[in-house]
């Protein structure tokens, strides 16, 4: 029996790639039968540049211009994609601040984000630069990052999961079976040894998928990881003609911030293809 999502949530602001992220939360709902929440998350223009009070009123009535704007052009993104056939998208807005604790808290109720790698190409948008990391790591959920170029609205025709045994891998493999249950193919890329400690019919990733309908192709590599590996899994997504990323997002907390790992902030940075990922 397939899995399948029951509740997307995706971070609506009014960035040139939130159309694309409505566009392919509604085409992966169409196919789940999932509902779709789209969950406007900026911070204030009010709280993002600092004047003093004696500026005067004129500087806090601009600022809460650029807000009032930035709101109706995401209202009219959702209604313009809303016209197209497809999944309803309910709109929600968040009005918390900070906003990622608070589009965190929304998170847990949804079995899949679908959040937009940053451009820093962009001025200042209201949206963190390291957003999607850290929704990721307050929330525990599995999140779908899109690349800012955009792309297709269809994805997981041709899935690469990057293996490795741990637990962030394990969360993002758990959490795109859904998907890869519908995948006409799945590519594993590890560069695991085989386990350690444990004899007779151990359990196995091969064997996890199998179980659920899913028949990979295994690529293992020899010798260690390499440092450049987050370069290498996009290289060899692009080389399977994959159409989406699966992989563990590695990071630790210092002072007060959320560091990703090489890895990770490799393909969050260089992302090529949407990317599946858990933390």
């Amino acid at each position: 029996m397939k899995e399948s999502f029951t509740q997307i949530l995706v971070h609506l602001d009014a960035a040139p790639g939130a159309s694309h992220r409505l566009e392919v939360a509604r085409s992966i709902a169409q196919t789940q039968g999932a509902a779709v929440t789209a969950l406007y998350a900026v911070t204030p223009a009010l709280l993002v540049v600092p004047f003093a009070p004696e500026a005067g009123p004129s500087v806090a009535s601009a600022l809460q211009a650029i807000d009032d704007e930035r709101r109706d052009a995401a209202r009219a993104l959702l209604e313009a994609g809303l016209s197209t056939p497809g999944v309803h998208a309910q709109w929600a807005e968040v009005r918390d601040y900070p906003i990622v604790p608070a589009f965190a808290r929304q998170a847990l109720y949804a079995d899949l984000l679908v959040l937009g790698q940053s451009n820093p190409e962009l001025a200042s948008t209201g949206v963190p630069f390291d957003f999607p990391e850290t929704v990721m790591a307050s929330s525990g959920k599995a999140a779908l990052v899109l690349p800012y170029a955009g792309g297709s609205s269809k994805l997981g025709h041709n899935i690469v999961i990057a293996w490795k045994p741990t637990r962030e891998a394990a969360r993002a493999v758990s959490a795109a079976l859904p998907l890869l249950q519908r995948a006409r193919k799945v590519h594993v890329l590890s560069w695991a040894e085989s386990d350690d400690g444990v004899g007779g019919s151990h359990l196995s990733l091969d064997a996890y998928l199998k179980l659920r309908g899913i028949d990979p192709t295994w690529h293992r590599q020899a010798g260690p990881e390499p440092d450049f590996l987050g370069e290498l899994l996009l290289s060899r997504a692009f080389d399977l003609g994959a159409d989406l990323l699966v992989m563990g997002c590695y990071g630790h907390s210092r002072a007060r911030e959320w560091v990703l790992g090489g890895t990770s902030r490799t393909v969050l940075r260089s992302m090529t293809l949407p990317v599946l990922m858990a933390h």
